[in-house]
């Protein structure tokens, strides 16, 4: 009787509209994947073995395997977005049950300062310490800095410039600050105190030979030497202790002395070879101390003394151009408040403060299986591991077979509307033609009944 058959081909026709029906409704969730409903045939087991007139009995819903194919990734601009471009999922826990997995990469902030999901589920991925350095081991939810960050004092500092040789000496007894005519260039860079308060430190550079200069600084408009012993005007107005004196080769180029040390003394001091042939090469890291002494701040406030502050000036240069500044670095900042973060594409979460600085304050950890289809569907795009999926691989995104991750932009579904659609033309016509075997069976039966 094909009643059986028909019946098993209506309840396999029914699940595979369930299946695209499915798949139609998830075709705009984030990090969805498509599944497709897969059937085997049914054959009645004989005790001696097949025959060779044996007819099937119908078919079964053998499995639901979900479709693991890379979704197109669209931009949203929003940095709490996340999409994994290539294999991976991300870890998410709410603390209690075991790990679960996603592609759908909407997360938000909680209250609390975590990187949650819409069901409250925790990213999960390595922290950071408060130096900004990751801590690769066991991943847990990652939780953003809420607090500001303190203010660092000036302990670095470097100044890259161009001397105009052309320039004529300046014949003066040092300089005067209100009197430009003294020194030939001037150029300034802000440093910071303990308190992370802003110091305007200017120097200024008067030619007083052939080759030869005089720099002279002041913070916040008091001048000082490099030892940080404020220097107080003469009579006349005019500051004469420089701060350093720079001397070049005729050849110009880089400085053949800074602040009575030669090159040549520089390298004997560290116990470096100097490179041959000569290109006028200092030490690397070779410096000369500058030490500022406490000031007052426009607002009649005073600043704290800044000392041993690594002073870089042996990328300074003369030559028959104009002056010019090219790099100008220190290392201290005012404190901040958090204003937002980015993510990298290997995971790293930077925090970004209102001071201008950044530091890594966590990174993202996935996860991959050598069977994904092995996975147990949770509802709220989350996935389980099972046996069949086996244990999950970690790592950082880009390591190994890991995708990479791409911050301000989402994983659409990768269901294809198109094909659904034909697919359910398809799986229609089967349930018709199925019912019309059921038809045509009760038909049969109705003439043989008939039969007297």
């Amino acid at each position: 009787m094909s009643f059986q058959q028909g019946l098993s081909g209506l309840n396999a026709a029914s699940k595979n509209l369930d299946v695209i029906g499915n798949n139609i409704a998830n075709s705009g969730t984030y990090g969805a994947k498509a599944s497709r409903a897969e059937f085997a045939d049914v054959y009645a087991a004989a005790l001696n073995g097949a025959g060779k007139n044996q007819i099937g009995i119908g078919t079964s819903l053998q499995a639901v395997a979900q479709q693991f194919t890379q979704g197109n990734i669209s931009a949203t601009e929003n940095p709490m977005d996340m999409a994994v471009n290539g294999a991976g999922f991300f870890q998410v826990t709410d603390g209690v049950s075991p790990v679960r997995y996603t592609r759908n990469g909407q997360f938000k902030l909680s209250r609390d300062g975590f990187i949650v999901n819409n069901d409250n589920l925790k990213l999960m991925g390595y922290p950071a310490t408060d130096d900004g350095i990751i801590q690769p081991g066991i991943a847990q939810p990652i939780k953003l800095p809420t607090a500001g960050i303190p203010p660092k004092a000036t302990t670095k500092a470097a100044l890259e410039f161009t001397l105009d040789s052309r320039k004529e000496p300046i014949v003066a007894s040092g300089i005067k600050l209100t009197d430009a005519t003294t020194y030939t260039n001037a150029t300034s860079m802000t440093v910071y105190d303990a308190k992370g308060q802003d110091v305007a430190v200017t120097f200024y550079f008067q030619k007083t030979g052939a080759d030869s200069w005089n720099v002279y600084a002041t913070a916040n408009g008091e001048a000082f030497d490099s030892a940080g012993n404020a220097v107080a005007p003469d009579a006349s107005g005019n500051i004469t202790q420089p701060f350093t004196t720079i001397n070049f080769p005729t050849t110009g180029g880089r400085p053949d002395s800074i602040g009575g040390v030669s090159r040549g003394q520089a390298w004997t001091d560290s116990g470096l070879t100097p490179p041959s042939p000569d290109q006028g090469q200092w030490p690397p890291g070779w410096s000369i101390p500058m030490s500022i002494p406490a000031v007052t701040t426009s607002t009649g406030k005073s600043t704290l003394a800044i000392p041993g502050i690594e002073f870089d000036l042996t990328q300074a240069m003369e030559n028959g151009s104009n002056f010019a500044v090219t790099d100008l670095t220190q290392d201290g900042y005012s404190p901040g408040q958090l204003t937002g973060i980015s993510v990298a594409d290997n995971g790293t979460i930077l925090a970004r403060y209102s001071n201008g600085q950044s530091k890594p304050c966590g990174q993202v950890e996935l996860a991959n299986f050598r069977n994904p289809q092995g996975l147990e569907a949770m509802g709220g795009n989350v996935w389980m591991r099972t046996i069949a999926s086996g244990d999950a691989v970690v790592g950082v995104p880009g390591d190994g077979n890991l995708g990479d991750l791409r911050s301000g932009a989402l994983e659409e579904s990768n269901v294809d509307l198109t094909a659904e659609l034909v697919n359910m033309v398809t799986a229609q016509r089967a349930y018709q033609a199925n019912a019309q075997t059921i038809k045509t069976q009760d038909q049969v039966m109705q003439t043989i009944v008939n039969l007297r």
